[in-house]
């Protein structure tokens, strides 16, 4: 059997009741009947109803804020932009990735950027080709992650002394959303060199978003690379493939 609708004296809507229990304020006194059909009934007070909360809106980190995001790749930057922009950052991207090997790859991944940074109307600071710059860093300490650490910082030293010259709020790296990337090293450099240059870091897990960075990548048409960067990493990549 369906409910009756109840209204206070105000009119206003409150919780039904049972049929049972509407005739039995009807008989009552308590109640005036309003409709038959559908089943009505009005009671002779006024109800307070507490206010129904406000959903919660998440919080803006960035609101105000210039940042300058250091930029990978151009798949790793479509979620990182989209997410950051999202935060309330005015964000700019910077291009300086000295460990991409050889120069025909550093460029074929640059022009995808330069494409979709022109697409999304965003800012760009272009940095030279600096490859023996990576190298003479990493001479000596090729083994993975001895000189992923050398190359971390190569590029995010970089991006913090941009950041303080030109005076952005904050800077962070697209490397962040990688599961192959060693994050926790990545933020460990990061806030090092925030508190040598005087300019925030920030850090956010944007792993989350790399299913949604893969399907961006796709809709736009982007090269998608299959090794890191360096020659090390094109090498390993070619043996395990190889394997």
């Amino acid at each position: 059997m369906s409910q009756v609708i109840v209204l206070d004296a105000t009119g206003q809507r409150l919780s039904p009741c049972s049929p049972q229990k509407a005739h039995q304020l009807l008989a009552q006194g308590r109640a005036r009947l309003v409709s038959e059909d559908p089943f009505t009934i009005q009671l002779p007070y006024a109800v307070a109803l507490r206010p129904v909360p406000a959903a919660p809106t998440e919080e803006k980190p960035g609101e105000g804020k210039r940042l300058l995001l250091h930029i990978c790749c151009g798949p790793c930057s479509t979620y990182s932009i989209q997410r950051l922009r999202g935060l309330g950052f005015e964000v700019t991207g910077l291009w300086y990735n000295p460990n991409i090997h050889p120069f025909a790859e550093h460029e074929r991944r640059r022009e995808c950027m330069q494409a979709y940074a022109t697409e999304i109307a965003l800012p760009m600071i272009w940095e030279a080709y600096e490859m023996p710059a990576y190298f003479r860093a990493v001479a000596g300490h090729e083994t993975f992650g001895e000189r992923c650490s050398i190359c971390y910082r190569l590029r995010l030293e970089r991006t913090a002394q941009i950041a303080q010259q030109q005076g952005f709020d904050a800077f962070t790296t697209t490397l962040l959303i990688s599961p192959y990337q060693q994050q926790d090293l990545i933020r460990h450099i990061g806030e090092e060199l925030a508190s040598q240059y005087g300019v925030s870091f920030y850090f956010e897990n944007l792993r989350r978003g790399w299913s949604e960075r893969g399907h961006m990548a796709r809709e736009h048409g982007m090269y998608q690379q299959r090794y890191c960067g360096c020659i090390y990493s094109e090498w390993e990549a070619a043996l395990k493939s190889a394997k």
